[in-house]
């Protein structure tokens, strides 16, 4: 081999090495050592015997005992003049010594978003500044094992919120909203044969249109569900990433209309079940703001009945209850006592 070969491997190898190195110490505490001694090894006749084996004077300092069953110790050294590494090489075979490792450093793995006004929504994350601590739906712990996203075939997860609209142009928003792609907008035509013509944004069942914008009520149900999370802006919603559908239907409704605007979530869950996700859309789950004060289920069966009929295409539905003090299994309320599963 020339000399020139070798000295640039030489070179490569150094090089290589000392990336290592900097890479390594990252995550590791530089200049300290978690060391596990043999049972009654004092670590002043450990450093002892350390310093006369190698020569170098206060190469190790003890930093103290953990509190541990076992005999662990922090020492620290100066890794400015000696390797870090070489240390470590040093003692993990040295006598007296069971373990000898790095002290390593540990990030949280809290799933928190950088949200600016997260801080105020203690109903996700309540650390103890507003109310009682813990007094929150640990949506951090949820977020730990998803925030949202797709199936794993690659669909769109979506939620049905029955409201008085949205805001298409919200900053928080418009990246979640759900959108039709099977319908070409303001066409006049009924693209995906969904039997609704131009429901390219959602449905509008008093306009028979997709004019699903200018929500009031409706912005802050789809935030609470979909504001998109960990994008520095705004809220976060429980969801992430979610496509938001919006019906609009408003609250002072009735009966027929509650049919109605259920039923367009139901005919894009089942289109999208028939055609195996080739249209419609996988909707998931429904919300309404709204109902009856003491309303009897076994008076509207047709509307209980209508949550069996979403439940077995795959939508789960949530409605909220009344807002009086009254005990509602008592007192009646339509749709929170529907005997549905769903």
């Amino acid at each position: 081999m020339s000399k020139s070969i070798s000295t640039i491997l030489t070179f490569l190898s150094i090089l290589l090495l000392a990336n290592q190195g900097i890479s390594q110490s990252l995550d590791i505490v530089q200049g300290e050592l978690l060391i596990q001694l043999e049972a009654n090894k004092r670590p002043s006749e450990f450093l002892k015997s350390y310093e006369n084996h190698f020569g170098l004077k206060s190469r190790l300092k003890e930093i103290r005992k953990l509190h541990s069953p076992m005999e662990v110790w922090v020492f620290s050294f100066d890794h400015t003049e000696i390797a870090h590494y070489q240390v470590l090489r040093q003692l993990s075979n040295f006598p007296g010594v069971i373990i000898a490792q790095n002290n390593h450093l540990v990030n949280s793995r809290a799933t928190l978003p950088n949200d600016p006004l997260f801080t105020s929504q203690w109903h996700w994350f309540n650390d103890g500044t507003v109310g009682l601590e813990d007094s929150d739906v640990d949506a951090e712990l949820a977020w730990d094992i998803s925030t949202g996203g797709l199936t794993p075939d690659g669909d769109e997860i979506v939620v049905a919120i029955l409201d008085d609209g949205t805001d298409l142009d919200h900053p928080d928003l418009m990246a979640n909203h759900w959108v039709n792609e099977g319908e070409v907008p303001n066409n006049g035509n009924d693209d995906d044969g969904n039997g609704y013509i131009d429901d390219y944004n959602g449905w509008n069942i008093f306009q028979d249109n997709d004019n699903v914008d200018n929500g009031n009520h409706g912005v802050y149900v789809t935030g609470m569900v979909g504001a998109v999370g960990n994008n520095g802006l705004g809220v976060t919603g429980i969801n992430w990433q979610v496509k938001t559908m919006m019906i609009k239907n408003n609250f002072n409704t009735n009966e027929a209309l509650v049919l109605e605007a259920y039923a367009y979530p139901y005919t894009m869950r089942k289109l999208y079940n028939e055609t195996n996700g080739s249209q419609g859309a996988f909707v998931v789950s429904s919300n309404a703001s709204w109902g009856l004060d003491g309303g009897d289920p076994a008076d509207a069966p047709l509307w209980c009945q209508f949550y069996d009929s979403l439940g077995v295409q795959g939508i789960l539905n949530i409605g909220a209850t009344t807002n009086s003090d009254d005990n509602v299994d008592i007192e009646g309320d339509l749709p929170t006592t529907c005997p549905s599963d769903y």
